[in-house]
């Protein structure tokens, strides 16, 4: 098997190393694992292409390179650039340092990635390790993405799951704020939100007297509704969310279309 790995927090990220080693044992002995990621962090980019602007492609070691663009760049110059007519077999983003559980997905660079992958026709995942007390000060934080990320790949692969639309699918992955030992198992659930709590912006003076603005994350952990993403994550469990980029609100359509 030959997969495609980037992620959003950068080419040196520990969470790309810890998903450098789950593409290797998925991709077997015989497999090859190419990594094309920014050069530098760029969480919260989303979807973001470099559409009005060329950027720089470097070869740090075999296999292994940095781009100076979001992470849906680094999928397209991966494809068309650095493999070329080797098209991967599947596309893994990530582990992300931090969830991107509930409304976090629709900002988060390393969905954007794996977003990119499936417009691109290739089966990808987003796989993100949610942050909290009872795993944050561990020696690897990611060591619930580390120990469930295989099996988690590796359930929805068997599955065959059939996409009659013109959207390939995708699928989101958070690992629980917990020890590996403390994972209680995996979990197919809807995206949730966090209600009444949102990002937000605040303004701060700097010595010189400018002005800047700060932009700020709302509490992560707020509750979703049960059997979401979130909730599932705080539970304790893997949660994994299959995604499409139709954006159609379908029951809305049916509705107006419907309308007198």
């Amino acid at each position: 098997m030959r997969i495609l790995i980037t992620n959003d927090d950068g080419i040196n990220a520990q969470g790309l190393q810890v998903l450098h080693a789950i593409a290797t044992r998925l991709a077997g002995a015989d497999g090859e694992v190419w990594t094309v990621a920014p050069a530098f962090e760029q969480s919260g980019v989303g979807h973001c292409i470099s559409y009005t602007r060329p950027f720089m492609i470097s070869e740090l070691s075999p296999r292994r390179f940095a781009a100076e663009g979001s992470p849906a760049d680094c999928v397209l110059a991966g494809l068309h650039n650095v493999l070329q007519d080797q098209k991967p077999d599947l596309i893994l983003s990530g582990v992300n340092r931090g969830n991107n559980s509930a409304e976090n997905t629709l900002y988060s660079g390393t969905l954007g990635a794996a977003m990119e992958g499936a417009l691109q026709g290739i089966p990808s995942f987003a796989l993100s390790q949610y942050y909290g007390p009872d795993n944050k000060d561990l020696d690897n934080p990611f060591e619930a993405a580390a120990a469930f990320g295989v099996e988690a790949i590796s359930k929805v692969l068997q599955a065959s799951t059939h996409n009659p639309s013109a959207y390939q699918l995708f699928y989101n992955i958070n690992f629980p704020p917990v020890p590996a030992a403390a994972v209680k198992g995996l979990r197919y659930t809807a995206q949730g939100l966090r209600q009444n709590t949102h990002f937000s912006a605040s303004n701060e003076v700097s010595p010189n007297g400018r002005h800047y603005t700060w932009i700020k994350g709302g509490d992560q952990r707020a509750p979703t509704a049960p059997g979401t993403d979130a909730a599932s994550n705080l539970d304790g469990y893997v949660s994994i969310t299959p995604m499409r980029a139709d954006l159609t609100a379908h029951d809305v359509l049916e509705a107006l279309q419907s309308a007198p």
